[in-house]
């Protein structure tokens, strides 16, 4: 395994452990696929007794304009119809007293959505890479960026991987590359686009009750629909350093620099940071010592780069006119409830090839038996398909558009 920096230094490492599927966003077997990812990790988790900061719990997500809330009423009320068992996992509230008891201020709707969780990932990924070292099964090497990728004159069968530390040969290459993929793959560049946020780790109030259910905040202050705030909170006990912070992520709405298209996760937007720092004394009912309180206080802040899709699925599978070169990313920073079991699937299909299969077989099977949505497989139909889409750039200029103008219709997609 071979990383550019540290291990787990891109975008898992830099999240906020926000694990939420989105059930009423997409089709119903991507929520079901999401909901199973959630479950693997939890499962995982339980099982190794990984101190991860794993808790189960549900998600509030608010929507902030009337044109989302009622696109998320009609959303919500479709899944019911449509997929009843993944519709009873999702409560839709409306009313101003029952949206106020999970401490949401002014917002016309909220959902809650169960089968969440919360988790420090660099915890969890460290962990798996450290068991497997010790064990013998992983060569990891870090700070060993991958600049060129070439087929060997000598042998079809095998790649070359050229690093400043020396060369590597592989007849397989998986790659885990998610916003700087079209670094190696350079036919990915307006499929996977590299996109930099915000995050903040504050100090809650004194005093304050500690929050039960994570955030997601929809539309809050004029931002994108596509561009949700979101909140999780640390324990206040039995962890190391137990102060409940509250990792509060976003504030694009806010930000002066570039984000779309940036790679450069040292690169920090000092007015998203201050949106984060005073958003959430008017989102919601923080309680404790408020008063007089104009920020909150952050201990840490940083940025991170994740890839968006361009079709908002995941690229999942063999990349075509690349033999034995397999893709898992562009998850669109939406990865923790997706990446788990998308890597198992890319391995299951690189797996399948050695032995003989079809790819095309072992990614029907997964499909049939809901390992895989369809709509994450790579294809050349599907990259064609999506080439005829507007590029990322232009879908988020539209959104952020379509934000400041609530008679858009624009303002009623929830990608």
């Amino acid at each position: 395994m071979l990383e550019a920096r540290e291990a787990c230094w891109g975008a898992t490492g830099r999240n906020g452990g926000h694990c939420q599927p989105l059930l009423f966003d997409s089709t119903p077997d991507v929520a079901a696929f999401e909901v199973q990812n959630c479950n693997t990790v939890r499962s995982f988790v339980e099982e190794h007794k990984i101190q991860c900061e794993w808790r189960s719990l549900s998600g509030c997500r608010s929507f902030w304009t009337k044109p989302l809330a009622a696109a998320a009423t009609q959303e919500v009320e479709h899944l019911k119809r449509a997929a009843p068992d993944l519709g009873k996992n999702v409560t839709l509230l409306d009313k101003e007293e029952d949206i106020r008891r999970y401490r949401v201020n002014g917002a016309p709707a909220a959902t809650i959505t169960a089968s969440a969780g919360s988790l420090w990932p660099y915890k969890l990924i460290t962990f798996i890479l450290e068991k497997l070292v010790r064990e013998g099964k992983l060569n990891l090497q870090t700070n060993t960026p991958v600049t060129s990728i070439e087929t060997c004159e000598q042998d079809e069968a095998t790649y070359i991987l050229r690093t400043p530390r020396g060369e590597i040969r592989a007849q397989h290459i998986i790659m885990a590359t998610n916003a700087y993929t079209s670094h190696l793959l350079p036919e990915f560049a307006d499929l996977i686009v590299p996109e930099r946020g915000t995050m903040t780790a504050l100090i809650p109030p004194k005093n304050m009750k500690p929050f039960e259910t994570s955030y997601g905040f929809v539309g809050a202050n004029g931002a994108s629909a596509t561009h949700d705030d979101y909140l999780n909170q640390r324990p206040s006990s039995g962890v190391p350093n137990p102060a409940g912070h509250l990792m509060f992520g976003g504030g694009r709405v806010a930000a002066t620099l570039p984000a779309m298209g940036e790679t450069d996760d040292s690169v920090f937007d000092e007015d998203s940071a201050v949106y984060l720092r005073k958003a959430l004394l008017t989102l919601l009912d923080l309680g404790g010592d408020v008063q007089d309180l104009e920020e909150l206080r952050a201990t840490h802040k940083w940025s991170g780069i994740w890839g968006v899709s361009r079709d908002r699925h995941p690229w999942v599978g063999a990349v075509p006119g690349r033999p034995r070169v397999w893709l898992a990313g562009g998850y669109s920073g939406h990865g923790m409830p997706n990446a788990t079991l998308c890597g198992k699937a890319v391995v299951e299909m690189l797996l399948a090839d050695e032995s003989g299969a079809p790819a095309d077989y072992v990614a029907e099977r997964l499909i049939r038996t809901g390992n895989l949505p369809q709509a994450y497989v790579i294809t050349e139909e599907r990259i064609d398909r999506a080439s005829k889409l507007a590029s990322v750039q232009e879908q988020d200029q539209k959104m952020w558009a379509s934000s400041r103008d609530p008679k858009n219709p624009e303002a009623l997609r929830l990608l």
